[in-house]
């Protein structure tokens, strides 16, 4: 993976300052869309929106498991 970054996101606090942010963690891992979603809210969830972060997280999380698993609860 290139080291240097040249993303074109804007830097902010509540991603900066983790050790690995969620976007080079999501792109390492080769993450998908719902998956990346997942970690980057429930990353941020104490330093940006709360439960609402963590619900999008869960909202994301249904999606897998009815994508994924089949899972029809």
């Amino acid at each position: 993976m290139n080291t240097e970054k040249t993303w074109m996101i804007p830097k902010t606090d509540h991603y900066t300052s983790m050790k690995i942010e969620p976007v080079d963690f999501i792109i390492a891992n080769d993450l998908d869309f719902c998956e990346g979603n997942v970690i980057k809210y429930v990353s941020r969830h104490k330093n940006k929106n709360g439960a609402e972060d963590i619900r999008k997280a869960i909202d994301y999380l249904t999606i897998i498991l009815k994508t994924t698993y089949n899972d029809k609860e």
